[in-house]
């Protein structure tokens, strides 16, 4: 439910802030503007079908409301081809009120304006929270127990407790961007380090990369933290057992522990199970054994991430942040676009990862944080202005380019096949999104029942 409110509010903002683009544009440029709906009072993309609204009021000329069906929001013009597909209203004569009835120029200000407001909007969010809150990161070199590698990691031949230093022979100053540099770079080699010596694993190829992105990312590796006990929660299974904190789980049912993420990797076999788990305490082996209830859960917490390892902060000042926040939309946009290039990788397949309100929703922490709120709610306003920007009818880059296409031959494109257009764009925008929300309940059914 937090994570659920979370995205509701998110893409609320997101949503108000860029039909406030188009809006705003609209009014500067004298035209008018008859609705202006945060969620469709209607079943998008067929305008005709279950209109209603949660709420509206008039003022002026604009209808302001909140529709019923919360797949985004519109903006609607007098005289534009948009969502609600108005015919009627384009048929007569261009009133000097419309939106058709202004210049070229003016009108590819308006389509672009919404585009506008979301890259602006990042820059604040980016330079707010470089100011309040600078740039945490883990440096690669204070990830002092390396990684913990996976099928996928033992395979290219990584080893519990290396650690990658370079993709590509470019040295990664932050942990967090060595994995993520490997998926959207598609590097072809690393270099690792292992003890006091360092090489190099090569031929990493799109097959490789395939397999990665089908664990959604999360394959591979992960950093390496001791499986320590740190705290008990209330009736603890293994605190009742006669664990104690500062123990380390060495094995559970013989199986060896090296770090926890594969206590985290054994959850399944954890469920309603007897336990034997072998601890370190002291330097001295001691046995435990427990019964485990329904969510397969010992009963203990390790420190935080914060705790163990030595993590670098950035400060910034406020002249410092407002040069930082451009640059980090600019990196969080580049980034985006690589992430993007791997749907139409004939290998990777990407385009079976895309995913739909779940998959985003899952992004958010299931406990509430300001500061990872506005990182994502960021990131999604730099994903909205792309996405709006790509040249398919119905969206504002579609649009974009009637305009354009005005603009260098000197007169509109022709009225049906504007018309058409969008209906094709509408269907292929409701066609993608039956199908990125299709592949979040492919995958949910995958996970619940294997």
């Amino acid at each position: 439910m937090i994570q659920a409110l979370q995205l509701l509010g998110s893409l609320s903002i997101l949503i108000v802030l860029h039909e406030l683009g188009h809006f705003l544009a609209a009014k500067y440029f004298k035209v008018r503007v008859e609705k202006f709906y945060l969620f469709f009072d209607f079943l998008f993309p067929m305008p005709d079908v279950m209109k209603f609204s949660l709420f509206k009021k008039k003022i002026g000329d604009t209808e302001y409301g909140i529709g019923w069906f919360p797949m985004g929001g519109y903006v609607q013009m007098s005289g534009i081809m948009d969502e609600t597909m108005d015919k009627d209203a384009l048929a007569k004569p261009a009133e000097p009120y419309e939106f058709r009835a202004k210049p070229a120029w003016q009108r590819l200000i308006i389509l672009l304006g919404g585009i506008i407001v979301n890259v602006l909007l990042a820059f604040v969010i980016y330079t707010g929270m470089a100011y309040t809150w600078g740039d945490k990161y883990l440096p690669t070199e204070n990830a002092i127990y390396g990684i913990a590698v996976d099928s996928l990691g033992t395979e290219i031949g990584l080893q519990n407790g290396d650690l990658i230093t370079h993709v590509d022979g470019v040295k990664k100053e932050n942990f967090n961007d060595i994995k993520s540099s490997m998926i959207f770079d598609l590097g072809k080699n690393i270099t690792v380090k292992r003890g006091s010596e360092s090489f190099v694993i090569d031929g990493l190829d799109d097959k490789f990369y395939k397999k990665v992105l089908d664990t959604k990312g999360a394959g591979l590796y992960t950093l390496a933290v001791p499986a320590v006990i740190y705290d008990f929660p209330k009736n603890s299974a293994i605190e009742n057992a006669g664990a104690k904190v500062g123990d380390k789980l060495i094995s559970i049912n013989g199986k060896q522990i090296n770090y926890q993420s594969d206590v985290s990797n054994m959850k399944p076999e954890l469920i309603n199970k007897e336990l034997t788990v072998v601890l370190d305490r002291n330097g001295k082996q001691e046995t435990v054994t427990l019964k485990t209830g329904e969510k397969g859960l010992l009963g203990y917490q390790i420190n935080s991430l914060e705790e163990t390892f030595e993590f670098g902060r950035r400060e910034y000042t406020f002249g410092e942040a407002i040069v930082a926040g451009p640059v980090k939309t600019w990196e969080t946009l580049v980034n985006y676009i690589k992430q993007f290039k791997l749907i139409f990788n004939s290998e990777i397949k990407g385009y079976k990862q895309i995913g739909g309100f779940a998959a985003i929703g899952s992004m958010f922490p299931e406990t509430f944080s300001w500061e990872v709120f506005w990182k994502l709610t960021a990131f999604l306003s730099v994903m909205l202005a792309f996405l709006n920007l790509l040249p398919i009818p119905a969206l504002d880059g579609g649009h974009a380019v009637f305009t354009l296409y005005e603009m260098i031959v000197g007169k509109p494109a022709n009225e049906k096949f504007m018309e058409i257009a969008q209906i094709i764009g509408m269907v292929i925008l409701f066609g993608l999104l039956i199908f990125a929300n299709g592949n979040d309940l492919v995958k949910w059914v995958m996970t619940k029942f294997g």
